[in-house]
């Protein structure tokens, strides 16, 4: 298991994209991204799209 706590923003990243089965660190990404500013979803579908969008970047 990888210490994603201690994974940047970008490798947080890369490593939820390869490892889709880890929910904890998806949910720990999920965070990371509600924290910031200018992201505002308020349902589950804008959210999924909102990460969709991201993670394909």
């Amino acid at each position: 298991m990888t210490d994603y706590l201690s994974l940047s923003e970008t490798e947080l990243r890369q490593y939820v994209i390869s490892h889709l089965q880890d929910e904890e660190a998806f949910q720990h990404y999920l965070r990371i991204m509600r924290a910031k500013p200018g992201i505002v979803v308020s349902t589950g579908e804008q959210l999924e799209a909102e990460l969709r969008k991201r993670l394909s970047s």
